[in-house]
């Protein structure tokens, strides 16, 4: 399988692709990057109403990433909302299009479909944080509740936008805003978390934003579990 490097996971945060590879070769699975270019979802264009470019940037993408074998992991869940509504709606002519849109896959739903008998290891404590609202809203999130059940992670987490929102709460003006948005349920569900619970947020901006926020580090599932596994487990593959 295909791991996708999206620019948030492959500059900011690669720690994030390791412990999901750690993970996955726990799984019994193993997966390769594409090596022949920079590929992108153009999200960026996308959100800031620049479709033509987006369409190139896509096409650029598609002509790099070449013929796609098995499931697209893209851990990142704005990218993985991208690539699975934005591609093929933007590109409706082109085959190439509608089967990578078919083939992406969350990393819970990677383990839920291509390790179904796997056991991750149990937590067993409480998680806080933030469904990515892209995902909530385009990918759903039953296959992460089911695999945080099996992990033992239990609470849910909480909905809305953490208000960062990609470059938004950046931008000159927007702070206000962005905190706002944070404080209709991120920041409160924070604050009456327990000390024992694990802060999880699938997407770079939430775990920023609930860094500069709240002092919390959250994680991605795919560090919550990678720290759990014993350590002849899914060697580190760098």
């Amino acid at each position: 399988m295909t791991l996708w490097p999206d620019t948030f996971t492959d500059h900011l945060a690669p720690g994030t692709a390791r412990a999901a590879t750690r993970v996955l070769a726990a799984a019994g699975l193993t997966v390769t990057v594409p090596t022949a270019g920079p590929v992108c979802c153009a999200l960026t264009y996308v959100s800031t109403g620049r479709l033509t470019r987006a369409r190139r940037v896509l096409r650029r993408t598609l002509e790099t990433l070449g013929d796609v074998e098995g499931p697209v992991l893209v851990l990142e869940p704005s990218c993985a909302a991208a690539l699975r509504t934005d591609l093929p709606a933007l590109l409706p002519d082109d085959p190439r299009a509608h089967r990578l849109a078919a083939a992406v896959r969350t990393f819970a739903e990677t383990l839920e479909q291509y390790a179904p008998h796997w056991t991750p290891p149990r937590l067993d404590r409480p998680v806080a944080g933030q469904t990515h609202c892209h995902q909530h809203a385009v990918l759903g999130d039953a296959a992460d509740r089911r695999l945080r059940d099996r992990a033992g992670l239990t609470g849910e987490l909480s909905g809305g936008c953490c208000g960062l929102a990609g470059n938004f709460g950046f931008e000159p003006g927007h702070h206000a805003v962005s905190v706002a948005c944070a404080e209709e349920q991120l920041l409160p569900s924070l604050r009456s978390a327990g000390p024992d619970a694990a802060v999880l947020a699938d997407g770079y901006s939430c775990r920023t934003q609930i860094a500069q926020l709240s002092g919390h580090r959250a994680r991605h599932l795919a560090e919550l579990l990678a720290e759990a596994l014993a350590p002849d487990e899914g060697p580190d593959p760098m």
